[in-house]
């Protein structure tokens, strides 16, 4: 496959017009913004910044990778065992819901796309959304290096994006937002290439108390 059709197959698949109801849920961002932790453009950076560098980076990149391999290799076994633990690493009900949730439509849709999902049959959890975007990735021979900027910029533009609406701010504040982050993800990716299978984890107290609390709080934009 040449570089072209890879990058736009990558542009396809980090795409938010990819119908997998990334944008309904917030993260937890929605309750951080109620309760009052996150007031202005500077909170939502730190916010924001700290879930890259310990849930992105040590969690979803890590995973991303090695899902990639194992996609490459037709090791379905070890692709199940990833999914698993990717699932184990969510905090809450919440954030495993975002992940199962995207995870179901993103299978749909690559099933309707003609892929062969030969994994399928060895899962008894659900598939997560991460694990599938590897393999879609790996199957479409997308370098890792750019999934992971792809994985990453969805992520963090679907966050900017609940951000805008919440806080609330305005355009401006969310292009710079974006534009600095945009300098920061390649230390994003490099950290994830230091996180081996035997050492992924991570995770933030206060993202998983607000991801728990915005099941139960009053009114709510995004989805629990």
């Amino acid at each position: 496959m040449n570089q072209d059709l890879a990058l736009a197959r990558l542009l396809q698949l980090s795409s938010v017009s990819l119908p997998v109801g990334g944008f309904a849920f917030s993260h937890g961002l929605e309750y951080a913004v109620e309760s009052g932790w996150l007031k202005k453009q500077a909170d939502v950076e730190q916010w924001i910044s700290l879930q890259l560098s310990e849930t992105i980076a040590r969690v979803d990149l890590p995973v991303l990778r090695e899902v990639m391999l194992a996609t490459t290799q037709e090791d379905w076994g070890h692709f199940t065992f990833l999914n698993d633990l990717v699932l184990a690493s969510r905090e809450t009900k919440e954030l495993r819901l975002t992940d199962t949730a995207m995870g179901e439509a993103l299978y749909r849709l690559l099933k309707s796309l003609g892929f062969s999902m030969p994994f399928a049959e060895q899962q008894q959890e659900p598939i997560s959304f991460v694990c599938l975007f590897a393999y879609a990735a790996a199957s479409w021979q997308i370098p890792y290096r750019s999934a992971a900027m792809g994985l990453s910029w969805s992520w963090l533009e679907n966050q900017v994006a609940a951000a805008t609406k919440l806080v609330p701010l305005g355009q401006t504040q969310a292009q710079q937002l974006l534009m600095g982050f945009q300098a920061a993800l390649p230390d994003v990716l490099d950290l994830a290439d230091t996180i081996q299978t035997e050492d992924i984890g991570g995770g933030l107290p206060a993202v998983a108390m607000a991801s728990a609390l915005h099941e139960t709080q009053y009114t709510r934009l995004f989805r629990s």
